[in-house]
């Protein structure tokens, strides 16, 4: 069988509806809590596929002590771009993947230059390419998003989505390492549970009552995100695995 080794960074972000997918494409989960103190794979490893989740740690954070999983993780994803072999990353594993690609990774600032946080419901556009890849899918899309840093997309890489506010929603590095910054795996209950962690950069984001806003947004946004996010989430998983 083969398998997909998932790496998280904390306890209320993990694979979600990622984990579905994979064992209806016929994978075994090797699930590594690097905040409990699971082990990295070395570099060179990882199984037929890595899928690097998020966090409210950053590239920035590379140095602290109690994030030193990250620094392991990148040497990790260095070699797998050197050996073209299969990566997802999602919002910081997005991040991570730019960053060892050479990728400059920062803060997202407005065109005036004042720090943006991109938190809530709101659509990216896909933009389709040569490869098919996002063929027959809608060219706008209601996602979720959850973060304050963006990226610049790799030397090499395909850009893949993009939003308003932050113009690098998703790459495609050579043919199999793909970075999400967005969420669509995720279910109500998945946000529910990062409301109930994260409710400061909610409401530093978007305001005061920005919580009960952004429930009532997913009440409205969640179940029509499933069907294509999962489309999305499959294809990325075969384009990235094929032989």
């Amino acid at each position: 069988m083969k398998t997909a080794t998932v790496l998280k960074h904390v306890e209320f972000e993990g694979p979600s509806r990622i984990s579905s997918i994979l064992r209806d494409e016929g994978y075994e989960l090797d699930v590594r809590s690097l905040h409990r103190g699971d082990p990295v794979p070395p570099a060179g490893a990882g199984g037929d596929l890595l899928v690097v989740m998020g966090g409210p740690m950053g590239v920035a954070d590379l140095g602290r002590p109690e994030y030193a999983f990250l620094r392991a993780e990148v040497d990790l994803l260095r070699r797998r771009i050197e050996d073209d072999a299969p990566v997802l990353g999602v919002c910081l594993g997005a991040q991570l993947l730019a960053h060892a690609a050479g990728a400059r990774v920062y803060p997202m600032t407005g065109h005036d230059g004042a720090r943006r946080l991109e938190v809530g419901w709101g659509p990216i556009r896909l933009l389709r390419g040569d490869d098919g890849l996002l063929d027959g899918l809608p060219s706008e899309v209601v996602v979720l998003h959850w973060h304050g840093d963006t990226f610049d997309v790799p030397a090499g890489a395909r850009l893949l989505a993009s939003s308003e506010i932050c113009p690098n929603q998703a790459f495609r590095l050579r043919r199999s390492l793909f970075g999400l910054q967005f969420h669509c795996e995720s279910t109500a209950e998945d946000v529910e549970n990062w409301l109930r962690e994260d409710a400061d950069f909610v409401e530093r984001a978007n305001g005061p009552g920005a919580v009960e806003r952004l429930r009532r947004e997913t009440a409205r946004h969640v179940e029509a995100l499933r069907g294509v996010g999962d489309r999305l989430l499959a294809r990325i998983v075969r384009a990235a695995t094929q032989a």
